[in-house]
């Protein structure tokens, strides 16, 4: 029989769990020929996560497992740990709010069992629920971080997808500190198949998602498949100092030409000086995010660390 790995990532997620685990067994249980396993991934809850997923391992040892975190370490090392931890021959990656549909679970597996493919992601359509301002700032991120980067993301890709234990053992051969999941799964490669939905509400709970932490998420998605920034930095440098050089040469015509002329444009020259030193900040700062990124990665600092584990 094939193993099926179920990583459910959460973070202050109490009410959420008791609905999630019969919703999920409801679907599975029907596939023929396929065991479960599940591993739940506590992102240092500040809730009661930890305990209903002690409640639900007690309830059923064989199957349920998890992982719980010395603090909170962020979604993507959650889905990492969960990654490392299962065993099974495929392993499928939901959020425990069942904003995932479970019903997919079979048309995935069959699509896997079939050999055609090695992945089988999903694709939300629309966002209807959610505010239109952090709407329109997803759909653009998309939009930028494809012309931006080689690794194609698919616009509404969702975490939520089925993989093959090669493709697994493939994302997790990638050690970077600063994970961005959905340019991971698309970086590795493998053929990947997308089944689109409509947007589904929470069951439970709250999206601890907040608009400044998607733009963070985004800004880091950005520098950790691009290059592109780096290379903002230096044609701004570049533009400037041609724009510059093209200055002094009219400074030089015009005294030559005029050579009684006052000096003027104090105003116009002080904007200059604040642009120039606005540009050369702003590109300090880009080569800065770059080499921090790189300070980070040469500690070689744990991506998580586990306190408990059942």
């Amino acid at each position: 029989m094939d193993k099926l790995s179920i990583v459910v990532p959460c973070y202050n997620e109490e009410e959420s769990i008791p609905l999630f685990f019969p919703a999920v067994e409801k679907v599975v249980n029907t596939i023929e020929g396929l065991t479960t396993e599940y591993w739940f991934v506590n992102d240092g809850s500040a809730d009661h996560t930890l305990e209903e997923l002690r409640h639900l391992h007690t309830e059923n040892p064989e199957k349920v497992h998890y992982v719980s975190f010395s603090r909170n370490f962020g979604k993507e090392a959650a889905l990492y740990a969960g990654l490392q931890a299962a065993t099974g021959d495929y392993v499928v990656v939901m959020d425990v709010d069942l904003q995932d549909p479970p019903s997919f679970l079979t048309q995935m597996y069959e699509l896997l069992k079939s050999g055609e493919y090695d992945c089988v992601g999903t694709r939300r359509v629309d966002r209807t629920g959610e505010a239109k301002f952090k709407s329109f700032l997803s759909s653009q991120f998309y939009h930028v971080i494809n012309k931006l980067s080689q690794t194609n993301i698919v616009p509404g890709a969702r975490d939520y997808r089925m993989m093959t234990r090669q493709m697994v053992n493939a994302v997790l051969s990638l050690k970077e500190y600063d994970r961005f999941s959905k340019g991971i799964f698309s970086w590795v490669g493998f053929k990947t198949k997308y089944l689109d939905y409509h947007n589904v509400e929470r069951v439970a709970g709250e999206t601890d998602w907040s608009t400044w932490k998607l733009f963070k998420y985004a800004m880091n998605g950005i520098a950790d498949f691009s290059q592109a920034p780096l290379s903002l930095a230096v044609w701004l440098g570049s533009g400037s100092f041609v724009l510059s050089i093209l200055g002094i040469i009219f400074v030089i015509i015009r005294r030559l030409l005029e050579p009684s002329s006052s000096v003027f444009g104090w105003a116009s020259l002080v904007c200059l000086i604040l642009l120039i030193g606005g540009l050369q900040l702003l590109c300090i700062g880009i080569v800065g995010k770059y080499i921090g990124r790189i300070y980070i990665q040469t500690k070689r600092r744990p991506i998580y660390i586990i306190k408990e584990k059942q």
